[in-house]
């Protein structure tokens, strides 16, 4: 282990005495002992009964050894101290690391730094977290994040993302693939599937749709995206900041929010969807949809029924005329379309 005391007025005189008379030309420490040993000192080893505590490590495999032996160590004291590690050969856990009671590491979960994990928390499988701070009955699964908290009782995962500054509340949800930054979400809210949010406050008991972005840099500057308390948010929704959703809002799908919402209200945007009858049997034919589509109609399959329109469509269609055909415009009044498109 190379780890020597000396007596200092027994290392001062034995250290004239050392030569470099050795193939490297060096000084060895080593030949102090044998010089004290020569003049009748007294020199022993100290036996150690860990021997793990003086291994040497002169490579990445030595080092790689005892890093797993060290974190064996740490895993059996947690264990013991009530913590369930289902499959301690691959959990990993800082030393830094603090674990409450009845907390369940599934497998592949990896805790560094200042961790923290509350009571009956469970994390994993296949959970990497960093700084992170978990409260007491939180789930956590398939997850990687760095420096956010997730309140006591809130899900997370699978697959999401948690960069810095991330807060979820009590009861709240982080969904699948979803990535947050520096935002905070409310008690009881839910950002389920499939969004971004970014530099944002949710407010409590506020859901949000599907296939949303948080849209929060000009290429200069980052801005801030405020939502509500229970608001509904529709999937497909951007929102463009600097804006505001007001308390119990409404957007629709589709829609892109660039001016504030008032508390209570609907906000949709977008184009009136057009329906052009008989377009994959003129433009797609001898396609596998084409021949559906054809089954579908001559069979009366198609739940509207065929109108004129589309009855002399696909009678076009079969005949091979490339003709272009009129679109049907689904257009209401104003308020009856918000309604159709919230």
């Amino acid at each position: 282990t190379s780890v020597y005391v000396f007596d200092a007025d027994v290392l001062r005189e034995a250290l004239t005495g050392v030569g470099q008379e050795n193939d490297q030309g060096e000084v060895y420490l080593t030949d102090v002992v044998a010089l004290a040993h020569e003049q009748g000192r007294r020199v022993r080893a100290l036996a150690v009964e860990d021997t793990w505590l003086v291994e040497g490590v002169n490579d990445r495999a030595q080092l790689a050894a005892l890093g797993a032996e060290l974190n064996r160590r740490v895993l059996e004291r947690w264990m013991r101290e009530g913590v369930t590690v289902v499959d301690p050969a691959s959990t990993w856990v800082d030393v830094g690391v603090e674990l409450a009671r009845d907390v369940t590491l599934l497998p592949g979960t990896q805790l560094h730094g200042r961790t923290v994990v509350g009571e009956g928390a469970t994390l994993g499988p296949d959970t990497t977290l960093t700084d992170v701070t978990v409260g007491a009955e939180a789930t956590v699964i398939r997850t990687h994040g760095s420096r956010a908290v997730l309140a006591a009782g809130s899900t997370t995962g699978p697959f999401a993302y948690l960069r810095p500054g991330t807060e979820l509340g009590a009861d709240g949800k982080i969904g699948a693939f979803v990535e947050v930054k520096n935002s905070t979400i409310g008690t009881g809210a839910k950002v389920p599937h499939l969004t971004y949010v970014g530099d944002a406050d949710i407010g409590e008991g506020t859901n949000i749709g599907a296939s949303s972005v948080f849209v929060n840099y000009d290429g200069v500057e980052k801005h801030r995206t405020t939502i509500g308390a229970h608001a509904r948010t529709g999937s497909d929704n951007m929102f463009v900041a600097p804006v505001t959703v007001g308390d119990g809002a409404y957007t629709g799908a589709g829609t892109t929010v660039r001016f504030d919402v008032p508390p209570g209200a609907l906000a949709v945007t977008g184009a009136q969807q057009r329906t052009i009858d008989g377009w994959v049997l003129r433009r797609r034919p001898g396609t596998a949809a084409a021949r559906a589509a054809e089954v579908a109609l001559r069979d009366g399959a198609d739940p509207r029924g065929l109108s004129p329109q589309a009855r002399a469509e696909r009678d076009r269609g079969r005949a091979g005329d490339q003709g272009t055909a009129t679109p049907r415009d689904h257009g209401t009044s104003n308020d009856d379309e918000a309604e159709n498109q919230g």
